[in-house]
C-alpha cells in the first residue's frame, strides 16, 4: 500500500531541489528534478560522477516521452508499449529544453518508465522528470535495498524511500534508437533478441559497450570499463577453471578468498569462503549486488565468481561481473 504522506514528502523534497533515493525494479536511484540544474549537479557531486556521464530521466508514463525528446520515432512507441513500465531505457535525440547537465553535453537523452509502484506514485505526483543514476558512490556496487543506500550515502541524500529489495537487481537495458538500426548499448533484463522480436528488425549490440561517444566520455549510463566494483578483487572465471584459480589464490596467502557460483561447488578447496549459491540467471541477477557487498562485509580479499549461463539476463550478469573485475 502506498503511503501518500511519504509520496508528498518526496515530491516536496524534489521540488525544493533536494535529492531522494527511489526504489525501482532494477536498482535504487538517486533522484533529482531533471529540470533543476543545481539539483542535478548535486547528484554528480554526491556520487563523485564525471560530468560527461549522462543520467537517465525517469518519467511516469510513455505519454510524457515527447516532453523530453525532439521526436518520438515509431520504434520508441513500439518498445514503450511493450516494455514500459519496465527495465528498458531508450536513447533518443533530446528536446531543445533538456539541459546539458543531464545529458553530459550530448545531443541525446536517456529515458525510461520504472516498474515500481512507489516511484511511479512519486513521478505522477511530481509531474516532471526525475534524473536518477544508481544511489551509490560512482563506480561502486549498485544498491538494491534502502539499507544499501543509507550505508553508501548517509546524510548526503535528503530522503530515502524504502520500497523493499529490487526485483530485477541489475540496471536497465539501454537501446539507442537514434540511428538507422536499433543498438543495445547496455545489457539488462530485456535482451537484444527480445527487442528484435518486438520491433521486427535485427537489433544490433554495440561492438564494445564501453566505446565512448564522438566527443569522448560515455555514450550512455553505466558504460565504463571499470564499474560496479566491490573492495574485494573480483575474478570472473569459467566453472572448469574455478578450482585452479581458488587454489592459486589460497597459495598466494594475500587474505580471505571467496567463491560465488550458481550452485554448490563440491570440490572447492578447504579454506574458501563459499557465499550462498546465486542460482539460475534471474536469481543470480537479483542477488548479485547483495553478494558483492557481502564479500566486503566478510573482509574478502579475493572473490572468484562463476557466472550463470549467458542466456536472458545472464548476459547482463556476466557484463556486470566483467566490469567489477576490471577495477
Amino acid at each position: 500500500m502506498i503511503d501518500e504522506d511519504e509520496v508528498a514528502r518526496a515530491v516536496a523534497v524534489l521540488r525544493g531541489g533536494g535529492l531522494v533515493a527511489l526504489p525501482t525494479e532494477t536498482v535504487y536511484g538517486l533522484g533529482a528534478d531533471a529540470s533543476n540544474d543545481d539539483a542535478v549537479r548535486r547528484v554528480f557531486a554526491v556520487k563523485g560522477r564525471p560530468a560527461d556521464h549522462p543520467l537517465i530521466v525517469h518519467i511516469a508514463d510513455a505519454d510524457r516521452l515527447a516532453d523530453w525528446v525532439d521526436h518520438v520515432p515509431p520504434a520508441a512507441r513500439v518498445v514503450a508499449s511493450e516494455f514500459w513500465p519496465g527495465p528498458l531505457t531508450v536513447l533518443l535525440r533530446r528536446g531543445a529544453h533538456v539541459s546539458d547537465v543531464v545529458t553530459g553535453g550530448r545531443p541525446t537523452v536517456a529515458v525510461r518508465v520504472p516498474a515500481h509502484p512507489l516511484t511511479l506514485a512519486v513521478l505522477r505526483a511530481f509531474g516532471g522528470g526525475i534524473a536518477a543514476p544508481s544511489a551509490n558512490r560512482f563506480g561502486k556496487v549498485s544498491p538494491t535495498t534502502a539499507a544499501h543506500v543509507r550505508a553508501d550515502l548517509g546524510d548526503d541524500v535528503d530522503m530515502v524511500l524504502d520500497g523493499g529489495p529490487c526485483a530485477v537487481g541489475v540496471e536497465s537495458t539501454i537501446v539507442d534508437l537514434t540511428g538507422a538500426h536499433p543498438v543495445v548499448l547496455r545489457t539488462g533484463a530485456i535482451t537484444a533478441e527480445r527487442l528484435s522480436e518486438v520491433l521486427g528488425v535485427e537489433v544490433d549490440r554495440a561492438d564494445d559497450e564501453r566505446t565512448p561517444g564522438p566527443a569522448g566520455g560515455a555514450r550512455a549510463p553505466g558504460m565504463l570499463e571499470s564499474h560496479y566494483a566491490p573492495e574485494a578483487c573480483v575474478h570472473l572465471v569459467a566453472a572448469g577453471e574455478a578450482v585452479a584459480v581458488l587454489t592459486d589464490l589460497l597459495a598466494a596467502d594475500e587474505g580471505l578468498v571467496g567463491l560465488l557460483a550458481p550452485g554448490v561447488m563440491a570440490d572447492a578447496p578447504d579454506g574458501v569462503v563459499e557465499l550462498e549459491p546465486a542460482g539460475p540467471p534471474d536469481d543470480y541477477a537479483a542477488v548479485l549486488y547483495a553478494r558483492l557487498r557481502q564479500a566486503d562485509r566478510l573482509g574478502l580479499r579475493h572473490l572468484v565468481c562463476v557466472p550463470p549461463p549467458a542466456e536472458g539476463i545472464g548476459s547482463a550478469v556476466i557484463d556486470r561481473l566483467r566490469r567489477a573485475s576490471a577495477s
